[in-house]
């Protein structure tokens, strides 16, 4: 059982479409509408958003592969492409997904630490997230790994307002 991860390009980006798609829609789908679902799906996850997002200097995507076969995914954003206003001295990571077959086999664990490095790398101060309120094994995860809730804020599926808690990590 092999695991490593590799930073994402323009030329990975319908397979970094594939991924987005099938990790959130096992994630949310059943506590949404499909109307909702789709709305949110066809927005974030459009190819041309995409290529996008992974040109942007502030912004970097890393896969996981589990036995060679992608598993999931990592997105943070320094700088302006933070999707909150926290400063010059914080890294965002906007996503980690792990395909469900997948979990439970320390690959979070694994994209989380790259995002640690990569921050400690950038000399940030912190290291923050938002994490929708129900999603309750990703909320006892970053706790776990010494997350704390600082704040909250409205994420949109579709056109429903739902509430992101925004999880932070001093880093020393």
């Amino acid at each position: 059982m092999t695991m490593t991860i590799k930073k994402c390009t323009l030329e990975d980006s319908s397979e970094l479409q594939e991924i987005s798609v099938e990790t959130f829609n096992e994630t949310f789908k059943d506590k949404n509408s499909p109307e909702q679902i789709n709305a949110y799906l066809d927005k974030a996850f459009d190819l041309n958003q995409l290529k996008k997002e992974l040109s942007n200097s502030s912004s970097q995507f890393f896969f996981v592969y589990f036995n060679n076969e992608v598993a999931g995914y990592l997105k943070i954003n320094t700088y302006y492409a933070q999707s909150e206003v926290m400063g010059d001295e914080s890294l965002e990571i906007e996503r980690i997904y792990i395909i469900k077959k997948f979990q439970k086999q320390g690959l979070g664990k694994s994209l989380l630490n790259k995002a640690m490095e990569i921050a400690m790398e950038y000399k940030k101060k912190k290291v923050w997230l938002g994490v929708w309120e129900e999603n309750e094994n990703a909320i006892a995860f970053y706790k776990k790994k010494g997350f704390v809730q600082t704040d909250a804020h409205s994420f949109y599926m579709g056109d429903e307002e739902q509430v992101d808690l925004i999880m932070t990590k001093t880093l020393l």
